[in-house]
């Protein structure tokens, strides 16, 4: 059962990066990393251009985290779908059967994060795969 971790190279990311490999290696699982990768407007050129380089800083954030596995001796299966991240982790977790979806946060106050939508509030209240989620380093 795979670990899934959303993973965008925030502050928190980077913690929940090594939790997650950390909870990987342990179960001797592999590590599915998602970056959610929907683009704002929904028409045009501007969806277009903005969608690709969205798409391609995602790739390149999450070659960062491929290495970090590697050195631990992870295997990892990388995805950047193109969903909005909350939803992309949740369904990398179905088609995967997780173990759980490790996400960082940003030690936002949990009513700034229902207000503003967060990803790790919003994997609190969507998922059925359990949700770890990781507070930034203090």
């Amino acid at each position: 059962m795979p670990v899934v971790l959303g993973y965008d190279e925030s502050p928190g990311a980077h913690r929940a990066l090594r939790i997650a490999i950390e909870v990987a290696a342990a179960f001797d699982d592999r590590l599915v990393l998602v970056y959610g990768a929907a683009a704002p407007g929904l028409t045009g050129e501007e969806y277009r251009s903005h969608h690709e380089a969205v798409r391609q800083a995602g790739r390149a954030g999450l070659e960062h985290a491929v290495g970090e596995a590697d050195r631990a001796g992870v295997p990892t299966v990388v995805e950047v779908l193109d969903e909005k991240p909350a939803q992309a982790l949740i369904d990398a977790a179905h088609r995967h059967e997780a173990r759980v979806i490790v996400v960082g946060s940003w030690g936002e106050s949990p009513i700034r994060g229902a207000l503003l939508g967060s990803t790790p509030h919003k994997l609190l209240h969507m998922s059925t795969v359990p949700v770890l989620c990781v507070p930034p380093e203090t």
